[in-house]
This record gives C-alpha cells, structure tokens and sequence, in this order.
C-alpha cells in the first residue's frame, strides 16, 4: 500500500513537543509524533524509550507538561481515557484486558450496551456485538457464550472489536501478539489489513522485528524519552532500526553463544537434577530428562505443547501424578514452590503481570522478595542487607530509572523483566527456570538477558531457558528438548549446523527420525546432533 507523503494529506493525530516528567525522571522530552489514517504505523523504541508514555499521553492515562495534541485537526486537551475514546481513540493492550466471567457480546459492547425504557436491552446488545464481531470477520461466534472458551488469540480480536465499536478512528495495539502462534499472528495481521483498508489508523506497538517489517507502513524510532526520527518502513533495514534504538550496533546479540558446548558432555557426568517419567494428567505426559551443572537447556514448542507445563513440574508449582525427580542423586518430592526455594531451585513464570512482580510494591521489595521469603518473615533483613543486593541487580542490569525506591508498576515491561531475574539470581539457585524471558521487550533489553543467561552458565548455574523465538533457544542452548502435544517428541544436542529449521522440521514431522531424513535430503543439520526419544518414553 503506498503510503502519504508529508505533503499530500493532514495526519489524523499529530502530537508535537510533548514533554511529561515524574519526579526523578524526564519521560518524554519535546517529542513529535504523526500518525495518518489508513496506515499502520510502528512505535519502536527499547523499554524505557517512551513509548507507553507517548501511548498514555495519547489515550489521556497522562496528561502532558508541554505540547499539544492534535485529532482530526482540532487540538485536544484530554483529561482522561474517556475523553480520548470521545475523539475516537481506543486502545489494545497486551495483556486483554476483559472479563472472562462475562459473554462474549457482553465484552464487545461493555460500557456501550443498547438502552430502552427498562435498562439494558439484551437481544439489541448481541445483535450489535454480532454486527462489530462481522466486520473482523467473527460473526461466526455466538456472542452469548463465555468469553472463557475462547482462545487466546480469539480474545485478542474479541478486544480489537470492542475497540472497534465506538467506531474508532484511531486504534493503539500494544504488543498485540505477545501470545499468539504464527498462524494466530497472520489471522490477527489478516484483520489489521482489512481495518487499514477501511481508512482506520492504527499504531502498532511490537518488539517483534519481523512483525513491524510485515504489517507497518511507517515506523517512529524513540530513544531515552526523545524523538529520534520517522521513517518509511521499506527505507530503513533491521540493523539501521536497532542501532538508531539503541544507538549503537547490536553486536552483543550476534556474538552471544560464540561459547556454548557445542560437543555433548561426558556420559559419566552427574546431572544436578533428574526426572524420571514425570507426568500430569492433562498437562505433560510421562518425561525424562536431566540437567547438568553450567548448562542451559532449551525447551522448544508450539504454544500450548507443554513447555510450561513441564517447567512447573520441575519447580514444584504443579505436581506430578507420577514419575519421580532427583537432585544431586536424592530423590525430592516438591509439594510446592516452597519446597524448591531452598533446594535453590528458582522459577520465573511468563505471566510477569499476574505471577511475576508485585505491582504495588517497590522495586526493592520486589528485588528482595525471595531471599525474604526462603529467610522467614520473622527475621527481616537489614535496610544494609537489602541496599546490598539490590544496588548490585539494578547496577548489573542496568534497571531505568535507578531508583530503588520507584513502584515497580510503573517501569517499563523490560525493566520489570530485568527486576525478575534480579529476584530470582538474589537466591542464588543452583538452577534457574526462565519462562519467555524476554518476551514484550526490545532488543536491547533482551540482549542484556541473554548475555546474564550466558554468564549464568558460564559460572556453573543450570538454566532451562523456554522461549516462543527458535532462534534465541538455538543461540542459548547446550541442549534443546522439543515438545509437541504435551510430550517430549526429540532432543537436539546443539551444534554448528544446529538452526530454528532443525527445530521447525521436528516438530513438523510429528518425530526426530522423520525430521532427520529431511534434513538428510536438504543437506540441513547434522543427524547426528538429533536424539530421538527413549525407548522407555516410546512405550510410554
């Protein structure tokens, strides 16, 4: 789709010079933003560049210090959401925010219910919801059924709708795809497209490269709270993008895994835990597997073929209905999370808004919250104690704003992230469980992980690493364990030859063998760097 030149049409938003500040810190500093109806343009930035602050300051969360705000050419002064959906503003988030307890019409048409003489008209409601549910292609849902039984990526269009129902104008989507698989992405762009051809402007908001380069037409960079440029997306290649985000080249992504194993370990080595045949009814069925000292396991798989499932085995969160785990060559029975906090065992889940940190806590009492838990909340450690280890993960992670004391509820995804890990290595675990840890941030952020992942390693810490990006699980990984269905399907020692495709075949071929012939007939990876499963876990 060609796309407007500055001079040929007016921008439906344009926002000049804003500028917003907290105490202690400048958020945004004098930046410009234009945004045209009929394109999707991507707001990239690393976490902490500004972009949720432009975002709020556009939906009316913030109001601004300085600067003006311009909708269809009238200068708009909003002094809350509501008055931004007035002007036709509406906003997806990444985590959906809807009511799972209510109808899926009920969720398309909150706030905007069909009213009569005796309250809310029900019958008109759904057949309004239908009508909004239509035009995303979803008028096949029968919008009286509970939101609950949909998928995630479902609900993700069932939001876009409601969005959709005051008639927007202008529509924010805010890591839109953080849950979705491939096809769910397509589907979701599939309705992206349609609602650009319609004339609505859309500002996408993703760390996903591939995706931004996919869907946008035009892209605004910010950097450190300020305006750093706005481009064609077709002008501007990937590595002129992250180094005009971070500026600087990434070198740190490329040259990480420069020293992984790539040879597998001796036979005789001990591993530091062992799992025997461990399965949940309905989650994982029956698994071995172990893990060595200094090494970072991969898990690989489709969301929902039982990466999670099989983490929160390890860790105690669920319990196995059979099968049996040993550390250090003793059997444990984790009944809980509390089991496996002074066996240093330390977990930190995906859902890093629900699970993760403690929004109305500090980012000191977040950082220190494990350590205060596995001590017992009858001996509170010392403002000395505390200052210890948090300066120390605020400093080594580069945590923005520096500021100890600041809510962590209002840091960047990233720098919540970056607070997580801090939380978790403060036990110092002899093995550490990332789940997506690096997914919704920007590639600076994520870098930094991947290298404290590395170094992790590299000091004798056992990592399971699970990430949705093939691509960082091949670059991490000693070993990678692919699972599919909720079962372990193959295991890939890593190597040279070892890619995402290695991956990608194995899966697709529903067993290792079959995806080795493949790679055979392409001259792809190695065989050999592909173990198929036990024949203890093929009886299974």
């Amino acid at each position: 789709m060609c796309i407007r030149d500055r001079n040929e049409a007016l921008p439906i938003v344009e926002m000049r010079g804003i500028s917003i500040e907290f105490p202690g810190v400048k958020a945004l500093d004098g930046v410009d933003f234009r945004l045209f109806q009929g394109e999707v343009h991507a707001l990239m930035g690393e976490n902490g560049a500004g972009k949720s602050t432009l975002i709020k300051a556009l939906t009316g969360v913030y109001r601004i210090d300085s600067g003006s705000i311009v909708v269809a050419g009238q200068e708009r002064s909003f002094g809350g959401a509501g008055d931004a959906q007035d002007a036709g503003i509406s906003t997806v988030y990444q985590e959906v925010n809807l009511a799972p307890n209510l109808s899926i019409g009920e969720n398309v048409m909150l706030g905007h219910e069909s009213r009569g003489v005796f309250g809310i008209n029900w019958t008109a409601t759904h057949r309004a919801a239908t009508e909004a549910l239509e035009r995303l292609g979803l008028g096949h849902l029968d919008t009286r059924k509970p939101l609950s039984t949909l998928s995630i990526a479902l609900q993700q269009l069932v939001a876009i709708s409601r969005a959709m129902a005051i008639k927007a104008k202008v529509l924010i989507l805010d890591e839109p795809t953080s849950s979705l698989d491939a096809a769910e992405v397509e589907g979701l762009f599939t309705v992206i497209r349609a609602l650009r051809d319609q004339g609505v402007a859309i500002l996408f908001v993703s760390h996903f490269l591939d995706q931004v380069y996919a869907i946008s037409d035009r892209l605004t960079v910010l950097r450190n709270g300020q305006y750093e440029g706005e481009y064609l997306t077709r002008d501007l290649d990937r590595h002129a993008l992250i180094s005009k985000m971070i500026g600087k080249d990434l070198d740190a992504l490329t040259s990480l895994g420069g020293n992984r194993r790539r040879a597998p370990r001796d036979a005789d080595e001990k591993p530091l835990l062992a799992a025997s045949g461990i399965a949940r009814r309905g989650a994982v069925e029956a698994t071995d597997l172990d893990i060595r000292p200094g090494e970072v396991i991969g898990f690989a798989g489709l969301l929902g073929s039982g990466r999670t499932e099989l983490a929160r085995l390890l860790y105690g969160a669920d319990r196995p209905d059979e099968g049996t785990i040993e550390l250090h060559g003793r059997r444990i029975d984790l009944r809980s999370p509390a089991d496996a906090l002074p066996r240093r065992i330390a977990f930190s889940t995906e859902n890093r808004r629900d699970e993760g940190i403690i929004g109305d806590l500090t980012v000191r009492e977040n950082i220190i919250l494990a350590v205060q838990a596995e001590r017992g909340w009858a001996r509170p450690m010392s403002r000395k104690e505390q200052d210890a280890i948090v300066d120390r993960y605020i400093e080594q992670f580069h945590v923005r704003p520096a500021d100890p004391d600041r809510m962590i509820k209002n840091l960047s995804g990233g720098n919540q992230q970056k607070v997580l890990l801090g939380r978790w290595l403060a036990t110092q675990p002899e093995l550490l469980i990332l789940d997506e840890p690096t997914r919704g941030i920007d590639v600076g952020a994520k870098a930094e992980i991947q290298e404290a992942v590395a170094e992790l390693a590299e000091d004798g810490v056992a990592v399971v690493f699970i990430s949705s990006e093939l691509e960082e699980v091949v670059r991490l990984s000693e070993r990678i364990i692919v699972l599919k269905d909720h079962r372990k399907i193959g295991e890939i020692q890593n190597g040279p030859d070892v890619t995402a495709q290695v991956i990608v075949d194995v899966i697709a071929a529903h067993g290792v063998e079959a995806a080795a012939e493949t790679l055979d007939d392409t001259d792809g990876a190695v065989p050999d760097s592909i173990a198929p499963t036990t024949d203890k876990e093929a009886a299974r």
